[in-house]
């Protein structure tokens, strides 16, 4: 191992220098980070950059806004949250939005350690460490030499710790991790939409084909022609697969402009900074590879198909289609539907999650509710600024809390009860609240009472929720003992269970703990309907008087809890374009059966209308059968999108249920789609005059 280096979690904090406060978004390195990561230094040495423990390093941006250049900020001092000053020994060029460590600025590890004793503990694993292996190194072999390293520094009667090692560049993609295991990621999304854009291609591909092979009796007799002038069938084969390599290679070239077009839409929509890498030669290699595949495959069976006309036949008018080839065509034609209707289904599907999701009662009222993170003289003047804007109109309830109620991501084992199993290594999620926090969320109150000024001995109290409740196993719990991380209480209320995180984990067990004069957290303030505005103008300016060296910065909670959901949202967007997409190019594979249908029945539709057909009635026989396979098709794609879709809702503990009625809105929108598509070429061939269908050419 050549270097290591710690890595903590970004962090918005208040920078100020040269008359200027601002509040900057970064991290804590250690001292190797600059030796270990290929981000450019402008002043500096990456050997030296946070050498010492008051040494900070600062992005190109953050250099310009308080000192003008990167040349003038750097040996300058800066000042960290109105407590620390900090010397500028590096200046680095700004991270690309594309890396996916994002900083403006790089603090010493040891100053991260120094405010967070926690970190010194074995048994807290938040922050990460970055290796560097030697050349030549079997990063499996070492891993398993390091997996039970932390067992001689951590031990633990029923809970074991294992360390293991994850390449940096599978870390973006790669990292949701299930007991111990890795279980997911973002790897998901690119491989869910990347199976979707094949299945979209051969859809494409499929529909070159009905449509080629459509048209095929008005390139009969071109055929037969040239096989009589001594023409080769591999000859033919060449010609129109080389036809099809030539509209592919046409649709690619547009296909690379829209693309372009629509690439600053895409990037807006999924927050990404992509790019078409045209001077990429790997990009280039495999975009021909591309165009020579799906040429082939679409123009494939139109080769053989065309080419083994019969030339006599042909030249004589008498061609006909084998059974086969017919059912051929239609089995394309039920595929394209099926992966149509899946891909209906499955938008139908996530749009109702997203919907239920939007909808939840999350136990809280999160309307109306905002936070105001408590730093520099905020935290010692938290009780004057509770006093002062409950005084403000507009403001309902305030309290504070520890973590963000969307996302209480903090937990413990170390709760104790009376009657607990020695055994048992249950984790609780835990938090430190203010006075009056189950009034200011609006939380309702099973048992007990919420924390007041009226029991000094509430500083030793706990509130816990029904599912810790039901864990524990009281039967009367306010008076009974517990014990949090090693501090004997009691119990003084419990209430009704609420999601403090995301609905894709249930509800855990949680002890909420007396935290009114806690180092860090937020404010929580519910404002009244209509009122926001005013109320944020008050509050800020309450913010400047008694926390002046601080920037007044807030959240609302609504934005907090929908940022859990991104990946969802933008999975429901791209769904539809998806669906979209597939039905389109399905309609135009059906236009061209239509087509086919239609000429090879011509002088049958002539026949029945001089026997009395009349035209509605040919319409209903000719689109009977594309109903058909449209109801085929939803047969088919019913239990794949079952199959499919209940995988994708088993990762939400708390989901919608699949029902009937959306395959069946699927299938119907499916038929009125496929309808619409064959009903101008079927009622086109309903009222062709009988005497042109019978004539003989």
């Amino acid at each position: 191992m050549k270097f290591a280096a710690g890595y903590a979690w970004n962090k918005e904090a208040t920078f100020e220098a040269n008359n200027k406060i601002i509040k900057e978004g970064g991290n804590y390195g250690g001292e190797d980070f600059f030796r270990m990561f290929s981000f450019p230094l402008l002043k500096g040495r990456a050997e030296t950059a946070l050498e010492e423990p008051l040494a900070i390093a600062l992005s190109k941006k953050m250099a310009e806004d308080f000192f003008g250049s990167a040349e003038k900020a750097y040996g300058q001092t800066i000042r960290f949250q109105n407590k620390k000053d900090f010397k500028v020994t590096a200046v680095f060029d700004n991270v690309p939005s594309s890396s996916s460590l994002k900083f403006d600025y790089l603090l010493n590890w040891e100053e991260f350690l120094n405010e967070n004793e926690w970190a010194k503990d074995w048994g807290n694993n938040a922050p990460e460490t970055y290796l560097v292996l030697r050349e030549g190194t079997d990063a499996k072999a070492f891993a398993k030499k390091i997996t039970a390293f932390i067992e001689n520094y951590f031990k633990e009667p029923n809970f074991k710790v294992r360390l293991d090692l994850q390449p940096f560049g599978d870390v973006y993609l790669h990292s949701t991790f299930k007991d111990g295991e890795l279980s997911g990621g973002r790897i998901q999304y690119v491989r869910l939409f990347s199976v979707i854009a094949i299945f979209i291609l051969l859809i494409a591909c499929i529909n070159f084909m009905n449509l080629t092979t459509a048209r095929s009796v008005r390139r009969a007799k071109e055929i037969g022609v040239r096989k009589v002038v001594g023409a080769f069938r591999i000859a033919l084969i060449r010609q129109f697969i080389g036809e099809a390599l030539f509209f592919v290679f046409l649709a690619a070239i547009v296909s690379l402009v829209l693309v372009a077009l629509v690439m600053p839409l895409f990037n807006e929509l999924t927050h990404k900074q992509l790019t078409v890498p045209f001077a990429d030669p790997r990009f280039l290699l495999g975009f021909a590879g591309l165009i020579l595949l799906t040429g082939v495959v679409s123009g494939s069976y139109p080769a053989l198909y065309l080419s083994s006309f019969n030339s006599i036949s042909v030249l004589k008018g008498t061609i006909r289609f084998s059974t086969g080839a017919l059912w051929f065509r239609k089995g394309l034609v039920v595929f394209q539907f099926v992966l149509s209707i899946v891909l209906i289904i499955g938008t139908i599907v996530v749009s109702r999650q997203i919907d239920y999701v939007q909808r939840i009662n999350l136990g809280y009222d999160r309307e109306n509710l905002l936070y105001v993170p408590l730093e520099g003289d905020l935290l010692k003047n938290y009780a004057l600024f509770k006093n002062k804007a409950m005084a403000l109109l507009g403001i309902q309830q305030v309290s504070r809390i520890t973590d963000n109620p969307t996302n209480i991501s903090n937990a413990t084992g170390g709760v104790q009860w009376e009657g607990k199993d020695p055994t048992s290594m249950v984790q609780f999620a835990q938090a430190a609240v203010g006075y009056d926090f189950t009034g200011t969320l609006k939380i309702p109150l099973v048992q007990g009472r919420d924390f007041s000024k009226d029991f000094p001995t509430d500083s030793a109290g706990y509130i816990i929720n029904e599912t810790a409740l039901k864990l524990i196993g009281y039967k009367d719990p306010v008076g009974k003992k517990l014990v949090f991380w090693q501090m004997p209480g009691m119990i003084i209320g419990v209430i009704k269970d609420c999601h403090f995180s995301s609905l894709h984990d249930p509800i855990r067990p949680i002890v909420l703990r007396l935290g009114e004069t806690a180092d860090y957290g937020r404010v929580l303030v519910r404002t009244e309907r209509g009122k926001t505005r005013e109320a944020l103008a008050s509050l800020e300016r309450i913010s400047k008087e008694l926390n002046p060296k601080f920037p007044f910065t807030y959240s609302f909670s609504d934005d907090d809890y929908q940022k859990l959901y991104t990946s969802e949202k933008l999975v429901g967007k791209l769904s539809n374009a998806f669906a979209f997409l597939a039905i389109f190019i399905s309609c135009l594979g059906l236009l061209g059966l239509a087509m086919f249908t239609a000429e090879q029945r011509t002088r049958e539709f002539g026949i029945r209308k001089v026997l009395g057909a009349s035209a509605r009635s040919l319409f209903q026989l000719l689109s009977k059968e594309f109903i058909v396979l449209v109801l085929l098709a939803l047969l088919i794609a019913s239990p794949l999108a079952w199959y499919f879709m209940n995988s994708w809702l088993l990762d939400y503990a708390y989901r919608v249920n699949l029902s009937w009625w959306m395959f069946a809105l699927a299938g119907s929108a499916a038929m009125m789609i496929a309808l619409l598509t064959v009903s101008l070429q079927a009622i086109k061939a309903a009222f062709v005059n009988p005497v042109k269908s019978l004539r003989t050419e």
